[in-house]
């Protein structure tokens, strides 16, 4: 009887050591779970905090070049600077998601932008709700169609695409055509499925607004057919637009060896939501702005974009107000002269 109370007593001193092993471990646990928890609250705080998110254009198009451009230079290693190249779908889109979707602080978009809203009272009071950091470059009014259209006057009551509803070359090829007074069917493909529909006859033309060389027609060749159709820059035109050219050096493919296609062209501006200085976001979208105005230079070198060789910070677009720290930073480093958009 002795013997089997001390085998027992022995059982149980060992499921009590077992017990207090558990709640040993427990403790042990949930200590290493908080300061995981811990952990894992400062990292998100930290890539959140230097991460700013640039909505552009297609994929085909300049805008995500550029943005993922901005991204290759100015991200840091200890993410103080981070920047995330979003895909957009044009101007009046990426206006309204710097207004209202999370983690988009600056978008690139046409010039006319705040125009066009206002006129459509899209957002009403847009010019206080936005600024500008810098003017980019001008992009080029691409007019493609097929060997039969030898002017833009060729379309009248012609299947011409105008890409999506909302983005900047449907608002652009509205305002030219209507401006021209020419009555054409408008389309809204996208770019990519609008140029097989052109190559196989289903559209007369297709718009596309773009900085030259627009990766869209890198596999546009001279036996397609396809040809850029000039559109001389006429007083109508001038009133919003500017004077362009598409050149053999920037589609060898579809423009002759020393030709040159008159057009126009509009210009391209990185936008932002006018923060109040308070605002956690206005530092964050300040330190962006300094440090992409601190690394112009090498943004102007291979392998970035040939657009960037435009690029004036001091240029002024009218009809817009610039942010601040992107004014403070010109007034403490004017070497840049202000320009006008056409500049």
């Amino acid at each position: 009887m002795k013997r089997r109370w001390a085998i027992l007593a022995a059982c149980f001193g060992v499921l009590g050591l077992g017990v207090l092993g558990v709640g040993g471990f427990g403790f042990a646990g949930a200590a290493q779970a908080q300061d995981g928890g811990r952990v894992a609250l400062q990292l998100r705080e930290q890539v959140n905090q230097g991460t700013v998110g640039i909505v552009a254009g297609g994929v085909s198009g300049t805008y995500i070049r550029i943005a993922a451009d901005l991204a290759d230079v100015l991200d840091r290693e200890d993410q103080t600077l981070r920047v995330l190249a979003i895909l957009g779908k044009g101007s009046v889109q990426n206006i309204t998601d710097v207004l209202y979707l999370k983690g988009v602080d600056v978008a690139i978009v046409q010039s006319d932008v705040l125009r066009f809203m206002e006129n459509t009272r899209t957002h009403p009071t847009i010019h206080e709700r936005i600024r500008y950091i810098t003017k980019l470059y001008n992009e080029e009014f691409h007019l493609l169609a097929g060997a039969d259209i030898s002017g833009v006057e060729d379309l009248a009551g012609r299947k011409v695409n105008f890409d999506v509803k909302g983005s900047g070359t449907f608002m652009t090829a509205t305002t030219v055509f209507e401006s021209l007074g020419i009555d054409v069917e408008p389309t809204h493909f996208d770019q990519a499925l609008a140029l097989e529909k052109l190559k196989a006859g289903e559209i007369d033309a297709l718009v596309y607004v773009a900085g030259k060389p627009a990766r869209l027609f890198a596999d546009v060749g001279g036996d397609s057919a396809l040809h850029f159709v000039p559109i001389p820059p006429s007083p109508a035109l001038l009133e919003t637009y500017l004077p362009g050219r598409l050149r053999h050096e920037d589609y060898p493919a579809l423009i002759g060896d020393g030709d040159a296609v008159p057009t126009i062209a509009v210009g391209a501006v990185m936008a932002v939501y006018n923060w109040d200085a308070q605002h956690p976001r206005y530092e964050k979208t300040a330190t962006f702005v300094r440090g992409f105005f601190d690394n112009i230079a090498a943004f102007r070198q291979p392998p970035r974009h040939p657009k960037w060789q435009d690029v004036n910070l001091g240029a002024e677009v009218p009809g817009w107000r610039r942010f601040a720290p992107a004014e403070d930073w010109l007034n403490a480093n004017r070497s840049e002269p202000a320009a006008t958009e056409g500049q």
